[in-house]
């Protein structure tokens, strides 16, 4: 063996067991929102909707947005958290279970499934004034 091929073998060597050792870079983690701040249990602002062409879709909770779930879209509250949503306009009501994250609008406070948005009797116009209403006390998933 050269001189030197000895040193080039041992520096071959360890610069594998280092790379096997080290862990390879992957995705970032998503933190989940930061729930150490209150919620507050009633907000007011501007809802839209979201249907049918995103039928199917992941939602940031896991599972796949169903646009006849009255399920709804909050940038903080807790997947499998209860809101009651109502229209400001109109008066009618709705409970939703919160199973992603959004809305991603400036101005929004919280997307809802078409069902939701159908009942609310918002299709039509795309948004509406709404109140929100934590229910923490109702059943979670």
């Amino acid at each position: 063996m050269k001189k030197g091929a000895g040193l080039w073998v041992l520096w071959v060597g360890l610069t594998a067991l280092v790379a096997a050792r080290s862990p390879l870079p992957g995705a970032p983690e998503v933190s989940p929102p930061d729930t150490t701040q209150a919620t507050p249990r009633i907000v007011e602002g501007r809802a839209s909707y979201y249907g049918w062409e995103r039928a199917g879709w992941m939602t940031a909770s896991g599972e796949r947005f169903d646009p006849e779930a009255f399920t709804a879209a909050h940038p903080t509250l807790p997947f499998g958290a209860y809101v009651r949503i109502t229209n400001l306009r109109n008066g009618r009501s709705v409970v939703v279970r919160v199973n992603d994250r959004g809305p991603h609008v400036p101005g929004r406070v919280i997307d809802v499934s078409y069902a939701a948005a159908r009942a609310l009797g918002m299709i039509r116009s795309g948004t509406a004034p709404v109140r929100i209403e934590w229910l923490p006390e109702a059943v979670q998933d």
